[in-house]
């Protein structure tokens, strides 16, 4: 499992309550069923955290080293599209053979299909898959392993009906209110290019707030003292994925090379486009918190944690998510100080100002 081990893709939460040993009830009776009740439909419900047959949740195994660690699964049957593929030319051969036909008729196909999936399907193995949770007691969030917008509605949905707590992702809009109080939705447009007026631009405050977080690393040194983290350095690197929104070619992803000194950097900043993926670094000391970054939404992927020093289970886990909230502190940072700095009007005109000469005078290799 990801928090146990190795690297992790997640979101954040706000949950709004803290889930504890109360709960643990609520997700059993909502445990996934047996998996001889899966037929054709798919069938989802919570799991303890060991594994993806972990069906019996108590109290005992839902918690790991004090942290509420739980699975939403989901299991489905489906016949592989090669075996589904040869098994319907079978029939449909021996049709074509049995009624004198040179072919078969689109509806004639479908049919045969239907009933080659029906009979191959109650065979099939269920495929299991599902979203790991944790809940931080300390923070109040929620680290879910699912990233993708379907993923993210179905944990949502799911812990809403089970418990009645809400989950709302970390977003750059709902962490700006939550956090600082501030309607990101009332900043107008900003551009980093002086050959773009700032109504000619488009962007997001995730892509404003990657934009800001690279000058920093670059002309404000790239170090922050962040409380109960201490001095915490930080810098960007490739690949990096730039986007604007409209006509012609709106996104172009840098990889090879040297892409912090290509042209087509310069020439994709120059042009408006802001910086929405991109792999950062946070180092303090000799720790260091790798990851790849997506500003849109606030998703985490390939997060790689400092090196543990403890070995037995409880121990590592404990210790992974002390690292886990610390890089949660370190960003939650950063992003407030962003908002902050973004939402002083005159304090931004200046930053734009230094962002622009940034962009215009950025080196390039030959």
């Amino acid at each position: 499992m990801g928090f146990e081990k190795g690297s992790l893709g997640f979101r954040m939460f706000f949950a709004s309550r803290d889930l504890t040993v109360e709960d643990v009830d609520k997700f059993a009776a909502h445990a996934l069923p047996p998996l001889n009740t899966l037929a054709e439909e798919e069938i989802h419900g919570w799991v303890a955290g060991r594994h993806l047959l972990d069906r019996n949740i108590t109290e005992e195994n839902a918690f790991l080293g004090g942290y509420l660690r739980l699975t939403l699964a989901q299991a489905t049957k489906k016949v592989p599209a090669s075996l589904l593929n040869a098994e319907c030319a079978v029939e449909e051969i021996a049709v074509m053979e049995a009624d004198g036909k040179q072919y078969l008729k689109q509806t004639e196909r479908s049919e045969i299909k239907k009933q080659v999936k029906e009979r191959l399907l109650p065979d099939m193995p269920p495929q299991l898959k599902g979203i790991e949770f944790v809940f931080d007691e300390r923070s109040h969030m929620i680290y879910a392993s699912g990233t993708s917008e379907k993923q993210v509605d179905a944990f949502v949905l799911s812990l809403m009906q089970t418990t009645g707590c809400s989950a709302q992702p970390a977003d750059p809009d709902t962490m700006a209110a939550k956090t600082e109080g501030v309607d990101v939705q009332h900043w107008g447009p900003c551009s980093f290019s002086d050959e773009l007026e700032d109504g000619m631009v488009d962007g997001t405050a995730g892509r404003e707030f990657l934009m800001w977080l690279w000058y920093c690393s670059e002309k404000r040194g790239g170090i922050e003292n962040v409380p109960d983290a201490g001095e915490i350095a930080y810098m960007l690197e490739g690949p990096l994925t730039f986007v604007m929104e409209g006509k012609g070619a709106h996104e172009i992803s840098l990889r090879k090379g040297m892409p912090m000194l290509s042209a087509e950097l310069k020439s994709a900043l120059i042009s408006g486009k802001k910086l929405k993926k991109a792999k950062v670094h946070f180092v303090r000391g000799e720790e260091t918190w790798q990851f790849a970054f997506d500003a849109d939404e606030f998703v985490f992927r390939s997060l790689k944690l400092p090196q543990t020093e403890t070995f037995d289970r409880v121990g590592k886990f404990q210790e992974r998510m002390v690292l886990l909230e610390t890089f949660r502190e370190i960003f939650f940072h950063l992003y407030s100080k962003f908002v902050k700095e973004r939402n002083d009007e005159k304090e931004w005109k200046e930053t734009q100002k230094a962002m622009r000469l940034w962009v215009a005078e950025r080196p390039t290799t030959a």
